[in-house]
């Protein structure tokens, strides 16, 4: 699985609260910290784009 941070990112820092392995807070913005999200953290990242308040983060399989 694959994740991206899309330019409405508001930098609210909640994927980063629920997944800092794979999320960490960048200069104004969300950042990815890895190319493949490994498998256990899959929930995570997924509870992390459904909760985003401005939808700024895709999840592609």
């Amino acid at each position: 699985m694959k994740v991206y941070i899309e330019d409405t990112c508001t930098a609210c820092g909640l994927c980063c609260d629920t997944c800092p392995e794979v999320f960490e807070m960048g200069e104004g913005m969300a950042q990815v910290l890895v190319d493949e999200v490994p498998p256990e953290y899959e929930d995570a990242v997924r509870t992390a784009a459904d909760e985003c308040p401005v939808g700024a983060i895709r999840v592609e399989q």
